[in-house]
């Protein structure tokens, strides 16, 4: 089993081959993965890099509840389709209660987050609101936690009643722009409730998850699930016991109707350039970087990076070739350009690829963040060194 094989199968499977060309978004992401978000560019290039989609379709999708963020397994958030909006908050209950763990050694009671809620659900029905908003309409019911409550990161009782009224889909957050790529958000009513017909037991959401992600990124290996689902090793083998995966070389396993197709697979011939953000799922579901870097491209991520921990997750944007990564980048949006640093020769498809992201970040989504809190100023020292070619 080659390196290029499996790494050419990975990106089939993450459709970056453009099999799902002009796919509806909540497509894409039933048979690629959720998007995992955190305020950054990662959803809509995951979308993009797809299917081609716009920001206004992707935009429009999550308008219209096709797609949404939401809380879901390690109580991170992601952009999942419709269809997956309950097995999603199921899977993310358990870290939703890990707030009031800490929130109980500060004197919070459920009696109190109870009747907090309630005022919440009260103020909500006029309409959507703001967190200070709410705050304002919910007068005395929340209360602020001191210092105390500020040395463990739970600042007021209001986060506590707000995330437990999202984890049990009586709420959701409303992107205020309507932008995937933000993180200001107004809270809102969900009618009905996708949890209300929802009737898996906890080991069966397991398994479900477990399906989904074999689904998306197998081979991959029991250590690799439990990292996504946070599950220990009992109950990641307990998991994946009804999916009766097959084994590969070494400890990766492949859903037993893929294995055919996987044995059959030839890795394509030529070349196909995709740009895709640091968190991609071809990356982040597996979080294994060295199965798709060559050796010394490591080494020069590392270099570009200045970093001297291990290399874990992508340091910048990716560039991609059937699943490998041969080059990296940053938007610059002082120039309203993409700085790259190929790993391969330039050649005319992959300068082509490039230009067709850039004119898609620079019309459409004006930059190209990481997350929340990149800023054109963090990632200049990137910028920098992918312009100077550093490491090479």
């Amino acid at each position: 089993m080659s390196p290029e094989k499996l790494r050419a199968w990975w990106s089939h499977k993450q459709a970056l081959d453009g099999r799902l060309r002009g796919a509806d978004p909540a497509h894409v992401l039933e048979e690629t993965g959720w998007a995992r978000s955190v305020g950054g560019v990662g959803p809509y290039l995951t979308l993009h890099s797809r299917a081609g989609t716009s920001r206004e379709a992707a935009d429009a999708a999550q308008s219209g509840l096709e797609i949404h963020e939401l809380p879901a397994v390690r109580g991170c958030t992601y952009v999942l389709p419709s269809k997956d909006f309950a097995l999603a908050l199921k899977a993310g209950e358990s870290f939703a209660a890990n707030e009031m763990k800490v929130a109980y050694k500060l004197g919070v009671t459920d009696k109190e987050i109870d009747k907090l809620c309630d005022a919440v659900l009260r103020a909500l029905s006029k309409g959507p609101l703001e967190p200070e908003q709410i705050r304002e309409a919910t007068g005395q019911a929340s209360r602020n936690l001191g210092e105390e409550g500020k040395k463990k990161g739970v600042t007021t009782t209001l986060p506590l009643a707000l995330g437990k009224l999202q984890s049990s889909g009586d709420i959701r957050r409303v992107p205020m722009n309507g932008r995937l790529d933000q993180q200001r958000y107004r809270y809102s009513l969900w009618r009905p409730n996708p949890m209300a017909k929802f009737a898996m037991s906890s080991e069966e959401v397991q398994t479900e998850l477990a399906r989904r992600y074999f689904t998306w990124t197998g081979p991959a290996t029991l250590a690799e699930f439990q990292w996504f689902s946070a599950l220990g090793v009992k109950a990641a083998k307990a998991a994946i016991e009804p999916l009766q995966l097959v084994s590969l070389e070494g400890d990766r396993m492949l859903l037993p109707e893929d294995r055919e197709k996987f044995e059959s697979f030839k890795t394509p011939r030529q070349a196909q350039y995709s740009l895709v953000s640091s968190i991609d799922g071809i990356s982040l579901l597996r979080r294994d970087l060295k199965s798709i870097v060559d050796e010394h491209d490591l080494k020069f991520m590392l270099t570009a990076e200045r970093a001297g921990a291990a290399l874990v997750d992508l340091p910048s944007h990716a560039i991609l070739d059937r699943g490998r990564v041969v080059g990296i980048w940053e938007y610059d949006t002082a120039t309203e350009s993409i700085a790259w640093l190929p790993f391969i020769a330039k050649n005319q498809d992959l300068t082509k690829a490039v230009a067709q992201t850039e004119e898609y970040v620079r019309t459409q989504l004006g930059d190209a963040r990481s997350f929340s809190l990149d800023s054109p100023r963090s990632r200049a020292p990137r910028i920098e060194a992918l312009r100077k070619g550093v490491g090479r």
